[in-house]
């Protein structure tokens, strides 16, 4: 019988330890994700800033237009610090910030593409 409670135990320990390392690794996963949606979000807002600025160069947005878009950029950057103010970014949060830069992209191309010219 005492062998049997030794194996028992060994088997129980071996599960914990087994649930311990997939829980800090769960652990890790969550925040490697909210890191990676992070970097996703700062990635495109330079994607999105670097596009008005070859828009301006090429002459392909007006001064006003300019001013708008990046108005709209600092409107996503505050929400951006907003959202991570608190440490998590729920779902909720995440899908916000993505329908604003959604609707920040698609002003940009709308802008470059509506044939008014810099003057100058």
């Amino acid at each position: 019988m005492s062998s049997w409670i030794k194996t028992l135990s060994a088997v129980t320990l071996t599960a914990a330890g087994l649930g311990l390392f997939t829980g800090s690794a769960l652990a890790q996963g969550t925040s490697s994700l909210a890191e990676k949606q992070a970097q996703r979000v700062d990635n495109r807002q330079e994607r999105q800033s670097d596009r008005i600025t070859q828009g301006v160069a090429s002459g392909q947005l007006t001064v006003r237009e300019q001013a708008r878009l990046e108005q709209q950029q600092r409107h996503v950057n505050r929400l951006e610090r907003r959202t991570e103010a608190d440490g998590k970014v729920t779902a909720k949060e995440a899908v916000r910030m993505e329908q604003a830069q959604d609707r920040a992209s698609h002003q940009i191309r709308r802008q470059k593409h509506d044939r008014q010219q810099r003057g100058g």
